[in-house]
């Protein structure tokens, strides 16, 4: 598949987001009910909140990108009986609705309401995960995709980031946290890569149901391609195609596997225990910026490697 940037960049702008918020109401629960000693401070919080509803609303604004009549992106909230990607539209303003909310809360000291709102808040990020990922793996034909773990890796990546970028908000302004969001995040970055690795195993074990033969409809047993058929390309080409070499997607795949994985974990361990002679919060802050960058590279893998059945028609660009 040939991935558009605004929708690599939806997935993990609101992942970060999603994952942030996810991250700040765990840790005033575990708070709360003594899991961890150190109560969360409401400014830090009501900060942490405002940010993950910024991702959250960078993601949104991406993906109008996408759409060809921007204008009317409010109908595809009409098919949410039917449709994951409805239901997204839906979810998506209500959880930046109810981050601001739970942030508001929290900066006017209301602390059971603000405790209210961000379980909601949590419980609208989880669903928007859920619903995010359903899009791609309710798609049968693309055997790359319709897997559990996509929804479970979007979960696990999203999570991770928002963990990392908690534990840099930490070290800036609340370093009793540090531990508990240092911990979490380098837990779920090492769970995330084991997903990421499974999903990258099934996938190159995947071989096509059809063939060229079944494609046309002939039977021969010696058929190839040598042109597309015609000069000026076609939307088939240009939408299920990424055009990018296999020295490319290897180097990609190294990219991410060292952005989003060994090196925020690296960082992570310095910075989130004092391992490290020189500012935590410049490594931490470092390590959710790489893995981020790295997580790019690992979403616009996940589109270009899903393999279109069209594609054993259109063998070649030209």
């Amino acid at each position: 598949m040939n991935p558009a940037l605004s929708v690599v960049f939806f997935t993990t702008l609101a992942g970060a987001g999603q994952g942030l918020l996810l991250a700040l109401v765990c840790a005033e629960w575990s708070a709360r009910h003594g899991w961890i000693d150190t109560p969360v401070a409401p400014g830090f919080a009501a900060a942490g909140a405002l940010l993950a509803a910024a991702l959250a609303t960078g993601g949104l604004v991406a993906s109008f990108f996408h759409l060809g009549h921007p204008e009317r992106a409010w109908r595809a909230a009409t098919q949410w009986r039917t449709s994951w990607l409805s239901r997204e539209v839906i979810v998506l303003p209500g959880f930046i609705a109810l981050a601001l909310a739970y942030a508001a809360a929290e900066a006017a000291g209301r602390a059971e309401l603000a405790l209210a709102l961000g379980a909601l808040a949590a419980l609208a990020a989880l669903a928007l995960f859920l619903c995010t990922g359903m899009i791609y793996a309710c798609i049968r034909f693309l055997r790359e995709w319709a897997t559990p773990l996509t929804p479970l890796n979007f979960l696990l990546l999203g999570c991770a980031n928002g963990l990392t970028l908690a534990s840099a908000l930490a070290a800036a302004a609340a370093p009793a946290l540090l531990p508990f969001f240092a911990v979490g995040a380098i837990a779920l970055t090492l769970i995330g890569l084991a997903g990421r690795m499974a999903a990258w195993r099934r996938n190159a074990a995947l071989a096509p149901k059809s063939t060229l033969q079944t494609a046309i409809g002939i039977k021969h047993p010696r058929i190839e391609q040598r042109a597309q058929g015609f000069m000026g390309g076609s939307f088939n080409t240009r939408e299920f195609f990424h055009g990018r070499s296999a020295a490319t997607l290897r180097v990609l795949r190294i990219l991410a596997a060292v952005g989003a994985f060994a090196l925020p974990i690296a960082l992570l361990a310095l910075g989130g225990f004092g391992w490290a002679s020189f500012g935590a919060a410049l490594l931490l802050a470092a390590a959710a910026a790489l893995q981020y960058l790295g997580l790019l590279a690992e979403r616009w893998l996940f589109f270009a490697e899903a393999r279109h059945p069209q594609n054993l028609y259109y063998q070649r660009m030209a």
